[in-house]
């Protein structure tokens, strides 16, 4: 007897170690909501999920399996994971107005690996921005570009424009002749030169494909290019952006080559995914359903925003990229940070302050760990209700850290006080309800 009360004395020590650790990580995501609740948070790839939206990522949709296409599946039981997504695909084509979507890769991403897969091969040329320049990591040599092998054709960049040379770009093309040419960015604060650049692509027999996963909400609420309609095929984007759905990714088109069509479904599955995360799937849905109901004032909105915080800083002796161009058309502002100290230390100091930003490479940079810039965005700030006066307010507060040196506690508590009345989600079904509630479902500790 003693033997299996020994067993069971360890078993329950082990049960409650591992409940403390259950725990602890419930109170570190608990911290984690506290903190941003109580900030300011300006990174541009971030926002909020709507609560209905939200709901669907518990649901039983989580636990499930649907592979290949709404029926033809490969798994019983998806009567109505197929509804959801014919709807979520219907939407899709509608607010895109375009005659392809696929909404199985599983983020931004492995978006971008299904277009390498279906339209380039190992060995190919493919043209893209460097990532100093604004380029996405996925296409550098250490990301998707390089896992599937194929070589970047950089296209030359205009710093006074902040975004590619047309004319440049056109001349690599013709001379590197990729069968695949990406445009998009990282850093996107301005739309890119496309409707220049299709002829010559349609010339050497090239397809467009254009990265919008910063600025897909943009796109969707007519705030910035329409790139189905200025030459691109196909379009790659993760959904959680300035669209504020889950993390998720999306595939549209706009094409009459059904070959196309069919690469980059069998690209999408098996190519690059299995179940495709359906409770993510549900919330996209909804996402491009408040899309259609709200998101043509928050693109208006959040674009103002970021001019409005861009000229703010200005004004305050911020180095703001582009001033001479309105700083921005899109939901970005770059900063340079040089006698801040630098993008990596000014960063910091911001977050420590409240001010959550992200160091980021700007024109001339050679260093991804060290860079000279501070990248900011209005996606979230605007979702909780903020507007100009707020933009303004912004400013003066990275004015009274970095140039006026105010204490990090005395910016900080400036912070709270201006986010306390913008928490709330807004342009969305259930505006209002609290954007940073944790929901505790269980209701006790374990």
């Amino acid at each position: 007897m003693e033997g299996w009360g020994g067993l069971t004395s360890g078993r329950d020590a082990t049960q409650a170690e591992m409940a403390a650790t259950v725990q602890s990580i419930r109170t570190a995501v608990r911290t984690h909501s506290t903190r941003f609740e109580t900030s300011i948070p300006l990174i541009a790839s971030e926002n909020l999920l709507s609560p209905y939206a939200k709901e669907l990522l518990v649901s039983d949709f989580h636990s499930r399996y649907a592979e290949g296409k709404p029926g033809e599946r490969y798994y019983e039981g998806n009567e109505q994971v197929d509804e959801v997504e014919r709807t979520c695909l219907a939407l899709a084509r509608r607010v895109f107005r375009c005659s392809f979507a696929d909404v199985r890769p599983i983020s931004g991403t492995v978006a971008n690996l299904a277009v390498l897969k279906a339209l380039a091969a190992p060995g190919d040329p493919v043209g893209t921005t460097r990532l100093a320049d604004g380029a996405h990591i996925s296409s550098a040599s250490f990301g998707a570009f390089g896992l599937r092998g194929v070589k970047p054709v950089y296209y030359p960049w205009d710093p006074a424009t902040m975004t590619i040379d047309p004319v440049g770009t056109c001349r690599v093309l013709r001379e590197a002749r990729p069968k695949l040419a990406l445009f998009g960015l990282s850093l996107f604060l301005f739309p890119m030169p496309l409707r220049e650049i299709a002829p010559t692509l349609e010339e050497i027999g090239a397809l467009g494909w254009y990265d919008a996963a910063h600025v897909l909400g943009l796109v969707a609420g007519g705030e910035f290019q329409d790139p189905l309609r200025e030459g691109m095929t196909v379009l790659s984007a993760s959904t959680h952006k300035t669209l504020p759905g889950p993390q998720h990714g999306i595939l549209l088109g706009e094409t009459q080559d059904p070959a196309v069509v069919q690469k980059l479904e069998s690209a999408a599955f098996p190519g690059v995914t299995s179940n495709h995360h359906l409770h993510t799937m549900a919330a996209l849905a909804v996402a491009l359903a408040e899309q259609v109901a709200f998101g043509a004032a928050y693109a208006h909105q959040t674009v103002a925003n970021a001019r409005a915080l861009a000229e703010a800083l200005h004004r305050r002796g911020f180095d703001v990229l582009a001033a001479d161009l309105g700083f921005t058309r899109s939901h970005t502002l770059a900063v340079r940070m040089a006698k801040e100290g630098g993008g990596e230390s000014a960063a910091k100091r911001l977050a420590d302050a409240g001010l959550i930003a992200n160091k980021n490479l700007l024109p001339g940079d050679a260093s991804p760990k060290h860079p000279s810039g501070v990248r900011l965005g209005t996606p979230e700030v605007t979702r909780v209700g903020m507007t100009e006066p707020e933009m303004d307010r912004i400013a003066e507060l990275f004015d009274d850290l970095l140039h006026k040196g105010r204490s990090t506690e005395v910016v900080r508590a400036g912070v709270a006080e201006l986010k306390r009345d913008h928490t709330t989600i807004q342009y969305c079904f259930g505006a209002g309800e609290a954007a940073y509630r944790y929901y505790d479902l269980v209701g006790r500790d374990p």
